[in-house]
């Protein structure tokens, strides 16, 4: 019986973490977990990441006070893949969008085109 994703898998021991909004199945964000950050989501029923930039855990929305609240948690079959399945409280996206996904390919311009609203603009979230 598989009691937790396979870390060892990972890089550095991370794993890819998707975040799914649970009631509408939009894919909200791809960040990092650690066997502590998986611990702690579950704990916490919060999900909690693993900043690379940072090298810390990173408790989303533990400075803009967007959180995501555990409904489901699944692994792919070969256990070294998270999917979150949260009710997110705000924007997912750092930069004020529901979504990290806001930009599209565009092949007629050749360029990446925003294509969802911004909720908020980043300076009104964090204050910076």
């Amino acid at each position: 019986m598989l009691t937790q994703p396979d870390f060892s898998r990972g890089i550095d021991g991370l794993l890819p973490a998707i975040a799914q909004d649970a009631a509408s199945g939009q894919v909200l964000m791809l960040a990092w977990m650690n066997v502590e950050a998986w611990m702690e989501t579950l704990s916490t029923g919060r999900a909690v990441y693993f900043s690379r930039s940072r090298s810390r855990l990173w408790r989303k929305g533990e400075e803009s006070g967007h959180f995501q609240e555990i409904v489901e948690a699944r692994t792919d079959c070969d256990a070294d893949t998270i999917l979150l399945r949260v009710r997110q409280t705000g924007a997912a996206c750092h930069e004020g969008y529901a979504s990290c996904f806001f930009r599209r390919w565009d092949g007629a311009s050749e360029s990446f085109q925003i294509c969802e609203p911004q909720w908020k603009r980043p300076e009104d979230i964090y204050g910076k």
